[in-house]
């Protein structure tokens, strides 16, 4: 039987990810990426080119190493927990170099065209054009996988702020933004309270004369560091509470949530409180923010309603001198190779699992990476991207189409709890660990499983893709996580609370739990 050619669109981490899935099958992956260079969203450029995604200088990322990491590949552990573009860039050359990845990419070849073959119903085939040099090459691909994620086209409402277009100052995307030199000493409008807009606000008012954080209707801001300043992440993202949340109410982890966030500060009063409870809307995470609000060099506002030559009109009836207005906006979702009846699938949240198109004949296009969950993108792409390559080999079915278009995910605003969704795509798979079952075999391992944070190593413990390295990877994350922050040598000696306190708040934990299932029969 003939290895079955599979297409990946972009290199970045969900490209990186869809190549080594496809090997793993025995597949044949051939990736396209239209730079000269692997790392997509990741990797910074000094200047921003239309239908790629850029960044800004100092971005970091918001999940921690552990969590973000691929399965079988932890990131070096003197890696900070928050990763900055250049190192999150470093792991990628390492990981693509280890597992020989390279041979695999075409650069500067750009995807114009990916069509249905004439006899797609029996072959589930595609004809694909690629652009090379300016010359177009035609192939033929048992499957595609769309990877070219959703930061490449930058949403700019202007019709919703009149008189913007004769204000006299500069305004832009922040997917324009790249660093905050040329901007000190201007008093600054930035619309919108997204990740990218309050990274962008903080920034600037470091040398900014004023910014003002315009929000239509705020946000829950969130902190990279929870409780005794470990990762949030680390902390939330465990299989104990994911098993805990699904005996709450909505508005139970609401309320917890809310009054978690607001005994850091008082969302009222710093002017963010949000319109919409917690679990209905992306939070926003920013260290800063509070820090900047409360010293003055950022003032909330509420939404812009119109703009004269030299100022913003805000929805209170105030009115600011403004030099330089950024919209943090957002992205549309596009992928303008795709047939016209696919190119905006996205849009209508109707995708099986948020990966899977459920009206095609063969199930032989996915789109990798395009959900947002509460979590890290390149676990989510790494699952998503091996069950695929598992439904393209022939290895796992899916539903048939009827049972797909009837199933109804939780689809508000591409938001979702991250281990549910992680464990959802491994059961296709039959990835996912059962932590009461390792208690039996491995009881230091199923306490860490459980407990611990949901790193995704957890999905190399069994089943396809069993990864030898995966216990000692989960036995070791705490390791990781504490040893970049030990810097500095300390001659006293601390509590020798770690292990054995652990392990006692982890019996609690699991006695409480235990007691939990017992009176919900």
């Amino acid at each position: 039987m003939p290895v079955k050619r599979v297409a990946v669109i972009g290199a970045g981490v969900s490209g990186i990810s869809a190549i080594k899935s496809c090997l793993d099958e025995g597949l044949e992956p051939t990736c396209f990426e239209g730079t000269n260079d692997i790392g997509g969203l990741w990797r910074y450029e000094e200047k921003s080119e239309v239908g790629r995604p850029s960044i800004y200088r100092s971005l970091t990322c918001n999940t921690s190493k552990e969590m973000t990491a691929f399965s079988d590949y932890p990131f070096p552990d003197n890696y900070p927990n928050y990763l900055h573009n250049s190192k999150m860039m470093e792991y990628l050359r390492m990981y693509i170099k280890h597992f020989e990845l390279l041979k695999h990419i075409r650069f500067l070849a750009k995807v114009c065209s990916v069509r249905k073959r004439p006899d797609f119903s029996s072959t589930g085939q595609w004809d694909v054009v690629v652009d090379v040099d300016g010359k177009q090459e035609f192939y033929i691909f048992d499957g595609i996988m769309v990877c070219s994620g959703h930061y490449n086209y930058p949403y700019l409402p202007l019709k919703d702020f009149p008189g913007i277009k004769k204000f006299k100052g500069h305004y832009f995307h922040t997917w324009e933004y790249k660093n905050p030199e040329k901007f000190l000493g201007k008093r600054i409008a930035v619309i919108g309270i997204g990740n990218s807009g309050a990274d962008v606000a903080c920034e600037l008012s470091h040398g900014a004369k004023q910014v003002f954080l315009s929000t239509r209707r705020g946000a829950w801001i969130w902190s990279r560091l929870w409780d005794n300043g470990y990762p949030i992440d680390t902390v939330l993202f465990t299989r104990f509470y994911n098993y805990i949340n699904k005996w709450l109410t909505t508005s139970m982890i609401n309320n917890w949530a809310e009054n978690k966030l607001n005994s850091k500060f008082n969302h009222t009063d710093f002017g963010l409180q949000p319109e919409h409870r917690f679990l209905s809307h992306q939070p926003t995470f920013s260290d800063d923010m509070p820090n900047h609000i409360i010293s003055g060099r950022l003032q909330v506002k509420p939404n812009v309603i119109e703009f004269t030559e030299t100022t913003a009109i805000f929805e209170d009836g105030t009115e600011e001198e403004i030099d330089v207005v950024i919209f943090a906006t957002g992205y549309t979702f596009d992928f303008p190779f795709l047939e016209d009846n696919l190119k905006n699938i996205d849009n209508e949240h109707t995708m099986y699992k948020f990966v899977f198109p459920p009206f095609l004949d063969k199930p032989t296009l996915a789109f990798i990476g395009i959900l947002q969950p509460v979590g890290a993108t390149i676990p989510t792409s790494e699952l998503q991207s091996r069950w695929v390559a598992r439904v393209f080999k022939g290895a796992k079915k899916l539903p048939s189409q009827k049972d797909m278009m009837s199933i109804k995910d939780n689809q508000i605003a591409f938001v979702l709890p991250y281990v549910q969704y992680m464990d959802e795509i491994a059961s296709e798979i039959d990835v996912k660990p059962n932590p009461f079952c390792l208690f039996l075999q491995d009881p230091k391992l199923a306490l860490e499983v459980l407990f611990g944070p949901c790193t995704p190593y957890q999905y190399r413990l069994q089943g396809p893709g069993k990864w030898a390295g995966a216990r000692t990877a989960i036995l070791t994350q705490r390791e990781r996580i504490i040893k970049p922050m030990r810097t500095r040598t300390l001659k006293c000696h601390q509590p020798p609370c770690s292990v054995l306190c652990w392990l006692l708040g982890a019996g609690l934990s699991l006695s409480l739990f235990v007691f939990i299932l017992a009176i919900n029969g």
